[in-house]
């Protein structure tokens, strides 16, 4: 049995195990979760869900980065597009967010430095969105010119 099976079949197995537990907090209710009657059984289906994404990131990075070592046209290309991400944040952070104080909802107050966090991950989802838009609507006119 080859690798790729082998982690279908894990896969399906831990897919079915969450939806069992999926439908075990949803049958507790909210009230009695609230209440505390049922705190143990989701904190153990919180810790269980922290371990298996920890392990799902885990492999993620281990097969990523033996694929990018392998291949070093590849890891090319990908250490372009995290240095042109990064040059992008930081461009929004130092160039586009303002840094003012906000009072929340709740009374507290939002420094300066998480304000202008906030707007520069405003203006970096705009920026990437109208990037994706754009090679979007270029190849679409590409491919109907041809």
């Amino acid at each position: 049995m080859d690798l790729q099976k082998l982690l279908k079949i894990v896969a399906i197995v831990i897919g079915v195990i969450s939806i069992y537990f999926l439908g075990d907090i949803i049958s507790t209710g909210n009230d009695q979760i609230r209440a505390g009657e049922g705190s143990i059984i989701v904190n153990m289906f919180m810790y269980v869900s922290y371990i298996v994404l920890a392990i799902a990131v885990l492999i993620v990075l281990v097969f990523s980065v033996l694929n990018l070592v392998s291949n070093t046209e590849g890891l090319k290309n990908t250490l372009t597009g995290v240095a042109a991400f990064v040059v992008l944040g930081l461009l929004c952070y130092f160039g586009f967010a303002n840094g003012v104080e906000t009072p929340l909802k709740n009374g507290d107050m939002l420094s300066a430095s998480g304000s202008k966090l906030v707007g520069a991950g405003l203006y970096l989802f705009y920026f990437l969105a109208v990037i994706a838009g754009g090679i979007m609507l270029g190849f679409g006119i590409k491919k109907m010119v041809k």
